[in-house]
């Protein structure tokens, strides 16, 4: 029997999801916040919840800005771990509603840790994001690199994150773990990502944009992997620290097409356009770090992981929103 009991906000998101049905297996006992935002599809969202549901997760449904919530669920939870997933996703979604990115990034964050402050034993795990490399040149992007130079408002959100939680374990005590998540994709995933609705359109016959195609390269990280180094973490429990999570190898988005044209048996009809503002040309994550510490070991290839997406797509995965 599992001791941990683990608050997870942002628990109907795709991150949240997976890592609750995967620590409900180890017989976790799990408490989830979402606020079921329509950023996309809100069925989608409660599909999984329902899922979780039925596998004994407790959700609530709540924002992470009201204030007094998480001392409130800290009072009456025995928590002994936090993993922060809820977020304002997306980066080209920034450029359009920034507010919605300094709401929930940073003031939902905030209120976070002002809960955590009074419970400075709890360890919390956050998610933070490659985006924090922003124009940084140097490949593979190392937890040493410099992250101050920006390239999108979503990637200014995830780094100040990371400066919170690096002061409030400094004046409180409280240890604090980020993780910088590439690209994550698999089953039960975000509509929104570039592999989701590629294989949509492509499914379709509708055309699909293809931004800077030759130049697009992405540390494609698959979900199961990722939940992996998410679980790690927690139990490492360290006192401050920041992990790379990613797939360590660079594909290009034209393999990622391909990948998903194999698996559907349809060829894709390409919509050329030019690279979009807050896009940065490569992610590649350095994960030495993590597999020294926390013996993280990505299993999945792009191709394998492309085509057990394709399998719960065209199982009616698409259907469920």
């Amino acid at each position: 029997m599992s001791s941990k009991h683990v608050l997870i906000t942002g628990v109907a998101g795709f991150i949240g999801f997976h890592l609750a049905e995967a620590l409900r297996k180890q017989n976790a006992t799990v408490i989830g916040i979402d606020n079921f935002n329509d950023y996309y599809e809100v069925q989608l969202k409660k599909d999984r919840a329902q899922n979780l549901e039925k596998l004994g997760v407790t959700i609530i449904k709540a924002d992470i800005c009201d204030p007094g919530l998480f001392l409130d669920l800290l009072q009456k939870e025995p928590i002994t771990h936090i993993v922060h997933l809820a977020a304002q996703a997306g980066v080209r979604y920034s450029l359009i509603n920034p507010q919605a990115y300094i709401h929930s990034n940073i003031q939902g964050f905030l209120n976070l840790l002002e809960g955590c402050r009074h419970y400075p034993h709890i360890p919390l795990i956050y998610a933070s994001s490659s985006s924090v490399y922003g124009n940084n040149c140097d490949i593979p992007f190392s937890v040493d690199d410099r992250t101050d130079n920006q390239a999108s408002l979503y990637g200014v959100t995830k780094k100040t994150n990371e400066l919170m939680a690096c002061t409030y374990h400094h004046l409180y005590d409280i240890p604090v773990t980020g993780l910088r998540f590439f690209t994550v994709y698999g089953p039960w995933g975000r509509p929104d990502m570039a592999y989701y609705s590629f294989t949509k359109s492509i499914d379709a016959g509708i055309p699909i944009d293809v931004y800077a195609f030759d130049k697009m390269y992405r540390d494609f990280t698959y979900i199961d992997d990722i939940i992996s180094g998410v679980i790690a973490a927690m139990d490492l429990q360290s006192p401050l620290e920041i992990f790379n999570l990613g797939n360590h190898r660079s594909e290009s988005l034209k393999t990622l097409v391909e990948s998903i044209e194999d698996c559907l048996g349809k060829k894709a009809i390409l919509r050329h356009l030019p690279i979009q503002p807050g896009d940065i040309e490569v992610t590649y994550a350095d994960i030495a770090h993590s597999q020294k510490m926390l013996h993280f070991q990505p299993a999945t290839d792009l191709q394998t992981g492309i085509s057990k997406f394709v399998e719960w797509y065209k199982k009616g995965g698409h259907s469920c929103h």
